[in-house]
């Protein structure tokens, strides 16, 4: 159980291979798709620990061609928004992991220029928001340990 919870998995040939297909669809996903998916709206996808890893380093990656993200600060506050409302999505998830904790600091800190600007144009408390949702996955992963450990004395006596 902790090595779920430390984004630990066996290597293996048909890991890597599923990895890799997991990885290939979840690039051609748009925002809308990727929360399907986080929410477990796709049948013949279920929502997996690398996938959430997966769609934050998707959001994450710089184009090395154009130097920019997968959100711009010029891009429609609907976008902006659905992107904002997918990392919540993906803190508060129950297959949260300490490399998902990770890439979703890593998020608020690549983004904060766009999140600075949202919040400002639109009234909006997204910063808040996504700092209080980083939190509150630490609080989860500390819970989800400390239930696994009383569970391993348990079976232990």
């Amino acid at each position: 159980m902790f090595n779920k919870i430390l984004g630990r998995t066996k290597d293996n040939s048909s890991n890597n291979k599923e990895h890799s297909e997991l990885v290939q669809r979840i690039s051609k996903m748009d925002l809308t798709e990727m929360k399907s998916y986080v929410n477990n709206r796709i049948s013949s996808m279920p929502t997996s620990r690398d996938g959430l890893v997966e769609i934050l380093k998707l959001l994450l990656k710089v184009d090395k061609k154009t130097n920019t993200r997968y959100l711009k600060i010029d891009d429609h506050d609907a976008k902006i928004k659905k992107g904002f409302d997918l990392v919540i999505a993906i803190s508060t998830h129950s297959l949260i992991t300490f490399p998902v904790i990770k890439l979703l600091q890593e998020f608020e800190e690549a983004y904060r220029d766009i999140i600075e600007k949202f919040d400002r144009d639109n009234k909006q408390t997204y910063k808040g928001k996504l700092k209080k949702a980083v939190e509150n996955s630490i609080i989860t992963i500390g819970m989800i340990a400390d239930i696994q450990n009383a569970s391993d004395i348990l079976q232990a006596k």
